[in-house]
């Protein structure tokens, strides 16, 4: 397979739009919606998919939104990813999607409601589980728009507060209680990307995520208060702490919330603040072309603390790279 050259320092900021401004806004192949039916369940899996502009086979990221999103938000991660030549998957999670709060009386309560169902959260990993099963079923489908466009042995997951407890899961995360059946960790990925990573709860840390073998890029802000589960900027930092059994980043950036990742314009103006989505993209892709891609240039931006792509108060910390 043919092995793209390491970029250097300034073209990977040119290509990413890491210097100040907005992400660069290319023209992509091709974007497509659709439905996919989870006949094991009868469960309905509203997909957005975002091919890039070179022909496959090419690396794959998953992306879960968070409590009351929707395939629409963590667009400008799914745009970015899919400028740096990877596919970009969108999955929305019903039960735990924006339906939630779109007719409720309070807002709030109807949050906490589906974030306290625990068959919500089942339902995420299940849809994770089968996202993979899908992916490398449809790469392999003539007149799919994934047929000949994913490199399978390369397939990463990304997500944001409820997305990203979903991604810690299914890379090992321990679940208290047991695994309900699922068969996790889902070896099949690759990478992970924490946007708002959780703590963990009912287990102590070094058990939760002793059997985590992924390397994981952890994205936090020092105003990331929880709007419903009550996790706290320093809670955010509990899991790459935690983890010893892979390379693991940490990016915590001044100043931003818990909604500053998210970009759901639906959710409001706190929710789609454009601030930190270009950082926040830009590692994001450095880190998968050194994981993925073992590419040497972004290994060493990673180790040398990635100043060109952070602003002056923000913090990078990094174990294995």
């Amino acid at each position: 397979m043919r092995r793209r050259r390491g970029p250097t320092r300034r073209r990977l900021l040119a290509a990413l739009g890491a210097t100040p401004g907005t992400l660069r806004a290319q023209a992509l192949r091709e974007t497509w919606r659709g439905i996919w039916h989870d006949s094991s369940r009868n469960r309905d899996i509203p997909v957005l998919l975002r091919l890039p502009q070179t022909p496959g086979p090419r690396p794959l990221v998953i992306l879960s939104h968070g409590l009351g999103g929707s395939r629409e938000g963590l667009g400008y991660l799914g745009r970015a990813l899919a400028e740096a030549d990877y596919v970009a998957l969108h999955l929305q999670h019903p039960g735990s999607d924006a339906a939630v709060w779109r007719e409720a009386e309070s807002r709030g309560m109807a949050l906490a409601a589906a974030a306290l169902d625990v068959a919500n959260a089942e339902a995420r990993l299940r849809d994770g589980i089968f996202a993979v099963e899908e992916v490398v079923r449809r790469a392999g489908m003539p007149g799919d728009p994934l047929n000949g466009q994913v490199d399978t042995v390369r397939l990463a997951a990304a997500g944001h507060s409820f997305g990203a407890w979903t991604v810690q899961h299914l890379l090992g995360q321990r679940i208290p209680g047991g695994d309900r059946g699922l068969v996790l960790p889902e070896r099949r990925l690759k990478a992970g990307i924490l946007l708002s990573p959780s703590p963990p709860r009912g287990l102590p840390a070094r058990i939760a995520f002793a059997r985590v073998t992924t390397p994981m890029l952890h994205v936090t802000g020092t105003l990331d208060h929880g709007y419903v589960e009550g996790a706290t900027p320093a809670d955010r930092e509990i899991p790459f702490r935690a983890i010893e059994g892979a390379p693991q980043a940490l990016a915590v950036l001044d100043g931003a919330t818990h909604g500053a990742f998210a970009d759901e314009a639906a959710a409001g103006p706190r929710w789609s603040d454009p601030t930190f989505h270009a950082r926040t993209a830009a590692m994001s892709v450095v880190f998968l072309r050194a994981v993925l891609e073992g590419d040497p240039a972004a290994r060493a931006e990673l180790a040398s603390g990635a100043r060109g792509m952070l602003g002056p108060r923000d913090r990078l910390e990094t174990r294995g790279f």
